[in-house]
C-alpha cells in the first residue's frame, strides 16, 4: 500500500504549529443558521462528499523525527474520524457547542482538522463549525460548506458576483503613524477565569453609505473599530497611543477552484491618536478608505518577509519553533491593537433545499489570543450584519462585551451620519 501523498507546511500553516496553546487554541468558529430541519443520514453524506471535491481539506500533520527540517501535511481519502455530530437538543445546546468551538481545537493528527455540530432547536437549526486555524481559514471552510449545502439540497450554490468597488477617493495616501513605535493596548477590563476565549454575537443593521461614496462598508466597520477601541481606552484610563489593526486581505477566486487552506495576507492599518474624531467623521473614512486600498493593492508576504525567513528549513522544525516562539513574545509590543477581519457579503445561497432552507444568519469569530486580546469579525447576510466579538478571558469578561458592542454599534451607525 502507497503512502498518502504529503505536502511541505506553508508559512501561515508552519508559524501556527510553532506557536500553538492549550490554553487559548487557535480556532476558528463558523456558525450558520437555517429555518428548518436536516436529516442526519443526508447531511453527513453531503459534508463529508463536500471534503472529498476539497481535498486539500482532508489533511492530517504527517508523523516525523525531531530533526525533520519541515512539517509535512498528509492528504487521506477520506476522514479519518467521524466530522458531523448531532449534540443532544436543548436551551443550552448551542451554548455548549459554541464553548467546546472556542476551547477544544480539532487534532491536527486526524483527518480532517474540522468538526461540525448540527444543533437542532424550535427555532430551525444551527449548523457550526469548528476549524483548527494551523491548516485552514474561515473563507475556505465556507467554500466546502457551500458544497455540502449543494450536495444536500441540490439546488445551485455558486457564488454572487463580488461586490464593484466604489472611485478612488482623491488626494493621495495620508501620512501614516510611525510603525515603529508601540502601539496601543485594548485596555483591560474585568477577566475570568477559564480556558479559551469569550465570545459575543451579535446582529446589527447594515451601515448605510451613500451611492457613490468614495469609502466602502469595510471602511466603515474599520473606522468603527477604531473608534471603539479608542474610547474603550480612554473610559479605562489607558494613555493615548497610535492604534493599528490588523486587516486579512482574501484575493481567491470563491468558486470551486477556490485553494483551500490559509489564503489570506495581514495587513496593518495604522490611526494616529487624533484622527479617531467622530466629529470629523468623512475625514476619518477618506483616510481610512485611502489606507486600506493602497494596503491591499500592495504585494506581500502573507506574514511579511520576516516570517518567510523563519520558516525557510535552514535547522530542525524544533529549533526554529523555539525561535519562533521566543521573537513573537519579544515582538509583543509591536503587535496590532485589534483585528478587524470582515468577511463582507457571504457570496453563496447556503440553501439546504425545501425542508431545511437558506441561510439566514452567519457569524465567523477569529482566533483573540494575548497579546492583543480581542478580535472583531464581521459578515453580511440577508441584508443585516452579523458581529461577532471575541476575547482573550485574560484580559476581558463577558460584561466587556456588552460594552464594547455598545459603542461599536453607535461608531457603526455615526459613520452613516456623512
Amino acid at each position: 500500500m502507497s503512502a498518502p501523498p504529503r505536502i511541505p507546511f506553508p508559512v501561515v500553516d508552519e508559524v501556527s504549529r510553532h506557536c500553538v496553546q492549550e490554553r487559548e487554541p487557535e480556532t476558528v468558529h463558523i456558525e450558520v443558521h437555517l429555518p428548518g430541519d436536516l436529516d442526519p443520514g443526508r447531511m453527513r453524506k453531503a459534508f463529508t462528499e463536500a471534503l472529498r471535491r476539497h481535498p486539500r481539506s482532508l489533511v492530517r500533520e504527517a508523523p516525523g523525527p525531531w530533526y525533520r527540517r519541515r512539517y509535512e501535511w498528509e492528504l487521506t481519502d477520506g476522514p479519518d474520524v467521524e466530522v458531523v455530530s448531532f449534540p443532544a437538543p436543548g436551551k443550552d445546546a448551542l451554548r455548549g457547542a459554541r464553548t467546546r468551538a472556542l476551547t477544544q481545537a480539532p487534532p491536527l493528527t486526524a483527518s480532517p482538522p474540522v468538526r461540525l455540530e448540527v444543533v437542532g432547536g424550535q427555532d430551525g437549526t444551527v449548523l457550526l463549525l469548528t476549524v483548527n486555524h494551523t491548516a485552514l481559514d474561515g473563507p475556505a471552510c465556507l467554500r466546502v460548506l457551500a458544497t455540502a449545502a449543494e450536495l444536500y439540497g441540490g439546488r445551485d450554490n455558486a457564488p454572487a458576483a463580488p461586490p464593484v468597488r466604489p472611485p478612488e477617493a482623491a488626494g493621495g495616501p495620508p501620512d501614516t503613524p510611525s510603525h515603529w513605535a508601540p502601539p496601543a493596548r485594548v485596555a483591560p477590563g474585568r477577566p475570568e477565569p477559564g480556558q479559551g476565549n469569550g465570545l459575543l454575537v451579535a446582529e446589527l443593521p447594515l451601515p448605510h453609505r451613500p451611492k457613490g461614496s468614495a469609502y466602502t462598508v469595510n471602511d466603515q466597520l474599520m473606522a468603527a473599530t477604531a473608534l471603539t477601541v479608542a474610547h474603550w481606552n480612554r473610559e479605562h484610563g489607558a494613555a493615548r497611543r497610535p492604534l493599528r489593526i490588523t486587516m486579512p486581505v482574501d484575493d481567491r477566486p470563491r468558486d470551486t477552484t477556490m485553494p483551500i487552506g490559509n489564503g489570506t495576507r495581514l495587513v496593518e492599518v495604522p490611526f494616529a491618536p487624533e484622527e479617531l474624531d467622530p466629529d470629523d467623521m468623512p475625514e476619518l473614512l477618506r483616510r481610512t478608505a485611502l489606507r486600506t486600498r493602497a494596503l491591499k493593492s500592495l504585494p506581500r508576504p502573507q506574514l511579511g518577509h520576516g516570517a518567510a525567513l523563519l520558516t525557510a528549513p535552514w535547522a530542525p522544525v524544533t529549533c526554529r519553533a523555539a525561535l519562533t516562539r521566543g521573537l513573537r513574545r519579544a515582538a509583543a509590543p509591536w503587535t496590532s491593537t485589534t483585528l478587524l477581519s470582515n468577511i463582507g457579503r457571504i457570496p453563496y445561497p447556503l440553501d439546504f433545499g425545501a425542508e431545511a432552507g437558506r441561510a439566514h444568519a452567519v457569524w465567523f469569530s477569529a482566533p483573540a489570543r494575548m497579546p492583543r486580546g480581542l478580535t472583531v469579525t464581521t459578515a453580511s447576510t440577508a441584508g443585516r450584519l452579523h458581529l461577532a466579538l471575541r476575547w482573550s478571558r485574560s484580559l476581558l469578561g463577558p460584561g466587556d462585551g456588552d460594552r464594547l458592542r455598545e459603542l461599536f454599534a453607535h461608531y457603526l451607525h455615526t459613520t452613516e451620519a456623512t
